[in-house]
């Protein structure tokens, strides 16, 4: 499932590099927990621009209410509004298995570095506390058939799935205008599905969730509760267009709860409307000033639009607030980033604090895709990677591959094509695709059919789905704003073609080395890098994306395209 890519210096897709980039760290072994992590970046480099809902930071706080064995009305509606019984995403069909995880970041809500006193944030928690409200679930009716509702509910919550989808089902029939027990038998086949891995399944459940809402006599909480869920379940399902229509339902009956609203935001972020996204954000804003939330997400569009200084105070105070859904690496990515392009040292304090929440692996790797526990250093060896063949190859074929790319360098057939990812501050940049997401461009091999030819022996470069295969040529006077890729399931390799004498560098963490003709430079990209071209004339380079040496064959096949 892949929501429609936003293109834009920032979108809510994600990507943060220059030559692409994103961060989740996990163990190789378990089933990915990405909802829609097979995005696919289609330029070389990027700066974690896109809004993937996978990674979307949660309004509210996905809890499922306390386990009573019968429906209770005093649960937390800040905690069921969101997800009333939590499924994790990679239970679903769709979901592919890998091994990736999201990081988990700690709970820093107390952190002072986010710019709240401890005794500040006391009063906020008492405050919230006092706002509570008791959600009323059931109808006058509903009332009075409380006893067979809470039997079917107990079977839901002790895990008897199939008896509790029968016993709702039969209330449902028993009691057609009960809107409780539709709920019930909703919430029931939304469990059924995570247990089947049913997508099928899940879609009877979103139906379900809608019907509730068109019966008579429908507690404003219940409402709330079922086109909430029945959103989040069309996001899982990837019909965001659908999902969209919903949270414009819930804005259209709830029009004073701004936490709808910045539902709806997310919604048009994800489908790439930014346009609608930041119009709901300045309604938020203007209702609600202090709305981290909202703040975190305009700044995240502004900076989408390249208005770097403007987006800076809004991601700033929208994570200072600490208010939920704002830890969220991408926020700290931005900000950094945006601040880094100003000229100002604090990025690097954003970046330790990303670092400190479990956002990125580190200070300087800040990918937001990852498979945890594979070695991370910013340079490597040939041998380190195993890969010595493939290095041999390139080494020993230069010139082939230099001549090839020499021939193509023809401006009228416009087969390089400009870096249009807004990663360079100035400069002429571009780049001649090949294998993209371990898909060769056939057309493109024709104009390179020796060396693509030489490639295709070894799949651990052209069958890398996380990475890509080009030329790239950049001229004097570019520089490459720092960036870091997408993943670290890949390393890059930088094969020098036409390398001025001097002039030309590039920094990975914080070591500079140079190319050299024939001479192939190992790094990781997910660390941060940055390139300056100062030279007197082009610069021409063949990059080729490896996997990770530590992956293994599954993870290999199963990780979804970046």
């Amino acid at each position: 499932m892949e929501p429609e890519p936003y293109e834009a210096p920032v979108s809510y897709e994600y990507s943060t590099d220059v030559e692409n980039t994103l961060s989740d760290p996990e163990a190789p072994g378990h089933s990915e927990l990405m909802l829609e992590d097979a995005v696919e970046h289609y330029a070389e480099d990027r700066v974690h621009d896109n809004y993937n809902e996978d990674h979307e930071p949660k309004h509210e706080e996905q809890t499922e209410p306390q386990d009573t064995d019968e429906i209770s009305e005093d649960f937390d509606v800040g905690k069921d509004l969101s997800v009333e019984n939590e499924h994790t995403e990679d239970l679903v069909a769709t979901e592919p298995e890998a091994s990736e995880v999201p990081v988990q970041a700690e709970d820093y809500s107390n952190d002072n570095l986010v710019g709240k006193s401890e005794k500040e944030t006391e009063q906020d928690k008492t405050e919230k506390a006092k706002k509570k409200k008791k959600p009323k679930l059931l109808n006058k009716f509903d009332k009075t058939i409380k006893a067979e509702l809470d039997a079917a509910e107990k079977l839901r919550k002790k895990g008897k799935v199939e008896e509790a989808l029968r016993a709702f089902e039969a209330l449902v029939n028993q009691y057609p205008q009960s809107p409780r027990a539709r709920y019930g038998k909703a919430q029931a086949e939304d469990d059924l599905a995570e247990k089947m891995r049913s997508n099928e399944m899940l879609q009877k459940a979103i139906n379900t969730y809608d019907e509730v809402v068109s019966l008579p006599n429908v507690p404003s909480d219940l409402i709330k509760l079922s086109l909430k869920r029945e959103a989040d379940r069309q996001q899982f399902l990837g019909r965001m267009r659908g999902s969209l229509v919903t949270l414009q339902k819930l804005v259209q009956l709830f029009p004073s709860d701004t936490s709808f609203k910045n539902d709806l935001g997310v919604g048009y972020l994800l489908i790439g409307d930014n346009s609608n996204a930041k119009k709901v954000y300045e309604e938020v804003l203007s209702l609600a000033p202090n709305d981290g939330f909202a703040k975190v997400h305009y700044g995240f569009i502004l900076k989408a639009e390249n208005k770097i200084a403007e987006s800076i105070p809004y991601l700033k105070e929208g994570l200072e607030s600490g208010d939920p859904g704002t830890d969220d690496g991408r926020f700290y990515f931005h900000l950094g980033d945006a601040l880094q392009r100003m000229g100002d040292k604090d990025a690097y304090k954003w970046y330790e604090l990303g670092y400190q929440r479990g956002h990125f692996a580190s200070v300087w790797q800040r990918s937001l895709y990852n498979v945890k526990g594979l070695k991370a250093q910013p340079w490597w060896t040939a041998r380190e990677t195993g890969y010595t063949e493939l290095v041999k190859s390139l080494e020993k074929n230069w010139k082939l591959i230099r001549d090839e790319g020499l021939a193509v360098m023809d401006k009228k057939r416009n087969l390089f094509l400009p870096e249009d990812e807004n990663l360079r501050e100035k400069g002429d940049w571009s780049q001649f695709t090949l294998w993209q997401q371990g898909r060769k461009n056939e057309n493109a091999c024709k104009s390179v059919p020796k060396t693509c030819a030489l490639l295709e022996r070894f799949p651990e470069a052209t069958g890398c789905r996380r990475g890509q295969i080009k030329y790239s040529i950049m001229h004097p006077g570019t520089h490459v704003w720092p960036h870091t890729g997408p993943t670290n399931c890949r390393l890059r390799m930088h094969l020098g073609l036409v390398i001025p004498e001097e002039g030309c560098r590039i920094r990975c963490a914080q070591e500079n080395r140079s190319w050299e003709e024939g001479k192939v430079l190992i790094f990781d990209d997910s660390f941060e890098h940055e390139v300056w071209q100062d030279a007197e004339d082009y610069r021409l380079i063949f990059i080729v994306d490896v996997w990770h040496p530590e992956l293994t064959a599954q993870q290999r096949r199963t990780l979804p395209a970046i």
